[in-house]
């Protein structure tokens, strides 16, 4: 995909809304019992977060893994997100795919409010970035 710089910010904004909304739907989730469904929204919004920081790059990988590991690599490497920042993602992406495909798995309100903060505080992390960027 070849972007100028005016669709790359563009599409980076929509994102990070995107993203946001991902977070309303997690607390909507997370305040309603469904712990495991929280978690993968709020997965899902650390994911969509990333991708609109890459795309101001012009990087749009095709998998989760080549969004973590792009991530790392122009952002935490870099300084710009903090080091947790991908211990987050891999955190919570581990909780999601347990929650998601684990037999017997059980989510309690404690990881999913954990999740969820955490997922928040990144998603503002990142459009903070964006807008110093842009």
């Amino acid at each position: 995909m070849t972007l100028n710089i005016e669709d790359k910010i563009e599409l980076s904004r929509y994102r990070i809304e995107k993203a946001k909304r991902l977070l309303q739907d997690a607390s909507i989730l997370f305040d309603s019992g469904s712990y495991e469904s929280s978690i993968n929204r709020s997965y899902y919004a650390i994911l969509t977060a990333s991708r609109a920081l890459l795309i101001l790059r012009g990087i749009d990988p095709e998998t989760h893994e080549g969004v973590k590991t792009m991530l790392s690599k122009e952002f935490i490497r870099t300084g710009l997100l903090p080091k947790d920042s991908g211990e987050t993602f891999r955190g919570i992406q581990a909780r999601r795919i347990d929650s998601d495909y684990g037999d017997y798995i059980e989510i309690g309100q404690d990881e999913a409010s954990d999740s969820l903060k955490r997922a928040q505080d990144f998603v503002e992390r990142a459009e903070g970035i964006l807008n110093r960027l842009i």
